[in-house]
């Protein structure tokens, strides 16, 4: 059938997983250049023996999550007023912006500034991309869209302990966040080449057409009032599960290359061996857990069952991280890690997908937005509690408050939106 042979909607897929990459690239430069002695003591970081100081960086991180949990406010608004051509180009420019900016820092002000300017943009990513996807895809295939591009975030963890360590050691910690910075313009000149909505692209045939419309209701088209969005059960059911979830994901990027150097002594030459191992985990999560929910669909499962089930056995699958904590074994470390990873990715994707299940098009960004939101703003308050916890306990509660976050989260999930009812405005 010419519906299953046109397939133009993948390349838009394509373009969103490598924008999330470098939004993941971006975000995770600090976190291992805070690894090189030489960028602590420029930047005011180091402690007198030359650490780096974990409460003043977890303040930092907190800065950055204030500001990603203030962007995805704007943002939201921003994407369904003007669309993802538009939007999602805006953002990109100024995150990538800030994250080259990073390297004109003279001082820990100087690092600050450019985390506000860099979390504003980089809240724009996944509203947009879930957006997109609520616009090029059926019902039935979207988490496992949403799985493909959640993808991205791994792959830009992966790359960037790549790519910053080579950098850092050869031309300076300065250019690691120049040279990342600049993979966003690239990104800009595909995306404004490409992009347009599936019934005005030239290269999406009627078949196609017909196929990405073929199971979706009803759309409204009239921009939708914060006041409506906030005061519904389905919004709250997605904000929920970002606020038990999205800081333990975030802990893991901005802390795990500190627990690999302290706890079993990876300097920065080989962090990459880890950081490798997880995030390519991170990815089969993320892609599988797409996939799993998506083929419960095909063979007659309900929306609401397929992503509640899935959602069920990543949450399960998180729980042993806390022994991370507890093993001298760096091996038996990074799976415990992987797999909590790994489950997390397959989470997340079918959370933001019962987004598009639940919303018309109109809102899907701004319900991303205000949720995400609330994430940011749990895990600035987790980020700026961190570095002290860290400093004073070690690694331990980190992990422990990970094992045990999934399963309430999924049960408020359910309690605010029991069948993923359908709005329309």
């Amino acid at each position: 059938m010419q519906e299953k042979t046109s397939k133009y909607r993948w390349r838009i897929v394509a373009l969103l997983f490598f924008a999330t990459s470098i939004n993941y690239i971006d975000r995770q430069v600090l976190s291992l250049v805070v690894t090189d002695e030489g960028f602590l003591r420029a930047v005011g970081l180091a402690n007198s023996d030359g650490s780096l100081n974990k409460e003043i960086f977890g303040y930092l991180d907190a800065a950055f999550k204030g500001a990603y949990a203030l962007g995805f406010l704007i943002m939201g608004t921003v994407l369904d007023r003007f669309g993802s051509k538009k939007g999602f180009g805006f953002a990109i420019v100024l995150w990538s912006v800030a994250a080259a900016g990073h390297a004109l820092a003279k001082c820990v002000v100087g690092i600050g500034i450019g985390r506000v300017f860099l979390g504003i943009g980089e809240a724009a990513n996944f509203p947009a991309c879930v957006k997109t996807i609520a616009e090029w895809f059926p019902k039935k295939e979207r988490s496992f869209a949403t799985g493909v591009f959640n993808a991205g975030s791994n792959i830009g963890a992966i790359i960037a302990p790549l790519l910053v360590p080579f950098l850092v050691l050869n031309y300076g910690w300065q250019s690691a966040f120049i040279v990342t910075g600049a993979l966003g313009f690239v990104w800009l000149f595909f995306w404004l080449l490409t992009y347009k909505k599936p019934e005005e692209h030239p290269c999406v045939s009627p078949a196609e057409l017909a196929y990405i419309k073929s199971d979706q209701e009803e759309e409204g088209t009239a921009k939708t009032p914060w006041k409506k969005i906030i005061g519904l059960r389905q919004t709250w059911s997605f904000a929920f599960g970002k606020m038990l979830t999205d800081p333990l994901w975030y802990l893991y990027l901005t802390w795990l290359p500190i627990f690999f150097k302290e706890q079993h002594h990876v300097d920065l030459k080989a962090m990459f061996l880890p950081m490798i191992v997880i995030y390519l985990l991170s990815d089969v999560g993320s892609v599988a857990g797409g996939w799993f929910s998506s083929r419960l669909m095909q063979k007659g499962w309900s929306a609401n069952k397929a992503r509640k089930l899935t959602m069920l056995i990543c949450g399960v699958a998180v729980t042993p991280i806390f022994f991370a904590s507890m093993t001298s074994n760096l091996n038996i470390a990074i799976a415990l890690i992987a797999l909590a990873t790994a489950a997390h990715q397959g989470w997340s994707a079918n959370l933001f997908t019962t987004v598009s299940d639940s919303f018309s098009k109109s809102a899907v960004a701004s319900v991303v937005g205000f949720g995400s939101m609330m994430g940011a703003l749990v895990g600035m308050l987790v980020a700026a509690t961190t570095g002290f916890v860290y400093q004073e306990f070690g690694p331990m509660p980190l992990f422990v408050f990970a094992s045990c976050a999934y399963l309430p989260a999924l049960l408020l999930v359910h309690l605010y939106n029991k069948k993923l009812e359908r709005t329309v405005f």
